[in-house]
């Protein structure tokens, strides 16, 4: 029999500021292929159904393709370690809570996102390794994917929103604050274009 493979949740949003419970350990990592994005309508976090919020979304690029005809930023976004379009956290969940924590990352991410295994890339001692890790996704064919929207558009949204976790536009200062951190020598361009909108 063997060797049941860690619980790893990779956050590139929310969980970043918010982690998800029994986290064992953490690593920041970054993704290949992948753009972060506020593409995501938000009914139930930082809006409501009336008056959705916007947070941001995890599209492989190929995609992200098809419907960027109003990103500014489709090309430019640089992360630490490597040049990749998100920086975020690796977490190990403690093996003994992993159903609880599946059931809630599954609730909490229920509006719009569908849980698929990716590679994350860390680096250790100067070397770069991949982990199998899980990810909640925003795929192009579901109810509350939006694509791109023009950036003055979109920070006005942002600006104007709130739902049942707060403001939408603390949600994007958080993240922005949140990234930085994380890895200074990254430029997130649709991020920190937003941030400096508000």
């Amino acid at each position: 029999m063997g060797i049941k493979s860690p619980y790893v949740v990779f956050g590139y949003g929310s969980l970043i500021f918010k982690p998800p419970p029994h986290v064992k350990s953490q690593a920041p990592g970054f993704l290949k292929g992948y753009v972060r994005r506020f593409a995501q309508k938000s009914h139930d976090h930082r809006g409501t159904p009336e008056n959705p919020g916007r947070v941001v979304t995890l599209v492989h690029k190929v995609d992200w393709d098809n419907f960027s005809s109003s990103d500014a930023f489709p090309d430019d976004d640089v992360a630490a370690f490597r040049p990749t379009p998100c920086t975020g956290i690796a977490y190990t969940i403690d093996p003994l809570y992993e159903s609880e924590v599946r059931d809630y990352l599954d609730y909490r991410e229920k509006d719009g996102y569908t849980l698929e295994t990716l590679d994350i890339h860390t680096i250790e001692d100067g070397v770069e390794k991949v982990i199998i890790h899980n990810c909640y996704v925003g795929r192009p064919d579901n109810p509350s994917f939006l694509g791109s929207e023009p950036l003055d558009a979109l920070a006005d949204r942002i600006w104007r929103s709130v739902g049942p976790s707060g403001r939408n536009k603390d949600y994007l200062y958080q993240l922005a604050a949140s990234v930085k951190q994380l890895a200074p020598a990254s430029h997130d361009s649709h991020l920190f274009a937003l941030e400096v909108r508000q």
